[in-house]
């Protein structure tokens, strides 16, 4: 037999969720129009026309040769200059890791490779806190103003010569040639290290982080585990991406960190789908961030919303973000939120968005070790073909697992006081047409999820509506085709039917 749930208030008024569902291309400011909060405006970097061609500082576009110091040169000009366009010819160019500077436009011309160099000894460690260590990324700068980042060439992380792999996400001839590449296995055969020190950084950083007062020369054993993300700039006033290819990084792919004013367009991110961490857009404790027509393949999250921090009540350090006409394929969500929360989240409105093979479509996590208050979250007009797992998931027994983790480590995450609060989100006309599960809703004892509003939701699970502590999940026009009861016991008392 096949349950249904089939609310709506006026018949004569209910309208088909597919007909709603027709994708229209739409320009970004028909979105910030009609968010339901008051968008500011984002304005592009200022940024002046001159150019600097990476050949004219001694570049060579082969694939073979190293061009660091030609970029780090070509990029010190510019700025002297009081800014300009550093133009990236067609051709392979070769580099270690690229910081970069305010009145920037990084131009990657079509038929432009940067590939970054796959030898690790290339990247030296820096302390980008106080006390706190990293592999230097591959795309950083810090505390800029005015960067941009354009053309339709690409950006490549070399990501395979970092990535540990997980034996169960590849098939067997893709680990027999991963194995016969070189490596080391783990001692239960099941993940594969680019390098003994790589399998060995897990204990390795464990016990430096116990010994406390340790320097950038003390983490260089773990270089190879700890893996930088691709892109990575950090407070920054008016950052541009726009039209580039990022594609096999080590870790996260594009990963801004306390942004004002941010808009990323047309932009393609690909990691395939065993990239382990492989994130695609990871946007971190930022105001005024637009996400518009972009395309993505991830081995983690598609497009994600962290928030990191130490809030006052009432503060939300991520705020104001449009997310609009993107398409994401493989990866754990298409859109994400958390699993950091702690910094607070609101404002954030997702429209006419794809997600087509994600393990999850709408994902919402986090846990009592990282969690903070998340609300005035809108998504609407979501189309899902295929959800390999949930539709829609919020949950707060979210579990970090990297490579190396325990059943100790992953406990751990679970302790403290930054508890997760999801609230007031409004989630309107979305169909899936194939999805494990329509929803799960899981809060806290301590903190129940509540007050969600869906209407106009159509989904097609093999299970209904699943989860516990939760209260006053609004639903109005709400219909799931499952073969199973549609609402579990733990959640029919939470459930209003309008």
């Amino acid at each position: 037999m096949t349950y249904n749930i089939k609310i709506y208030l006026v018949p004569l008024l209910l309208i088909s969720v597919c007909s709603m569902l027709i994708a229209q291309e739409r320009e970004i400011a028909h979105y910030i129009q009609k968010a339901p909060f008051d968008m500011p405006a984002v304005p592009e970097p200022n940024i002046p026309r001159r150019p600097f061609s990476i050949t004219d500082y001694g570049a060579i576009g082969d694939g073979k040769t190293l061009n660091t110091e030609a970029f780090a040169k070509a990029i010190a000009a510019c700025e002297a200059a009081g800014g300009g366009r550093l133009i990236v010819p067609k051709g392979i160019w070769l580099t270690g890791p690229i910081e970069i500077k305010s009145k920037l436009d990084f131009h990657v011309e079509e038929g432009a490779t940067v590939l970054f160099t796959p030898d690790r000894t290339q990247y030296p460690m820096r302390e980008y806190s106080k006390g706190k260590f990293d592999v230097t990324p591959p795309l950083w700068g810090d505390n800029l103003q005015d960067v941009a980042f354009t053309g339709k060439g690409i950006f490549d992380g070399s990501g395979d010569a970092w990535r540990p792999v997980k034996k169960f996400k590849v098939s067997e001839a893709q680990w027999e040639n991963l194995v016969a590449s070189g490596g080391v296995l783990g001692d239960d055969g099941k993940v594969w290290w680019p390098s003994q020190e790589a399998m060995d950084g897990v204990e390795y950083v464990k016990q430096l982080e116990k010994k406390g007062n340790a320097t950038a020369e003390d983490y260089l054993p773990a270089r190879d585990f700890l893996r930088p993300k691709l892109f990575t700039l950090s407070k920054v006033k008016n950052l541009l991406i726009d039209g580039p290819t990022f594609l096999n990084s080590p870790h996260f792919s594009i990963n801004p960190k306390q942004i004002t004013n941010l808009i990323i367009r047309n932009v393609t991110v690909y990691n395939p789908s065993w990239a382990q961490n492989g994130d695609a857009i990871d946007i971190s404790a930022s105001k005024n961030v637009i996400i518009y027509h972009c395309k993505v393949n991830a081995g983690d999250d598609g497009i994600c919303m962290k928030s990191s921090g130490d809030a006052t009540d009432g503060e939300a350090k991520l705020e104001n973000a449009i997310i609009a006409e993107c398409t994401v394929n493989e990866g754990h969500g298409g859109f994400v939120i958390g699993s950091n929360t702690d910094g607070g989240m609101r404002n954030i409105y997702v429209s006419n968005c794809t997600f087509d093979g994600t393990d999850i479509g709408i994902r919402v996590k986090s846990n009592t070790g990282r969690g903070g208050l998340v609300r005035q979250i809108y998504i609407e007009d979501i189309r899902m073909p295929k959800i390999l797992n949930e539709a829609i998931l919020f949950d707060t027994y979210y579990s970090d697992a990297p490579v190396g983790s325990t059943d100790e480590t992953k406990a751990a995450q679970h302790t403290g006081q930054k508890i997760p609060h999801f609230t007031d989100f409004h989630i309107k006309n979305v169909q899936c047409t194939e999805a494990k599960t329509a929803m799960l809703i899981r809060g806290l004892p301590e903190q129940k999820i509540h007050d969600l509003y869906f209407e106009n939701v159509e989904i097609k699970a093999g299970e209904g509506v699943v989860g516990e502590q939760a209260e006053n999940i609004f639903f109005k026009n709400v219909r799931v085709i499952a073969p199973k009861p549609t609402v579990s016991k733990t959640m029919e008392a939470a459930i209003v039917y309008k």
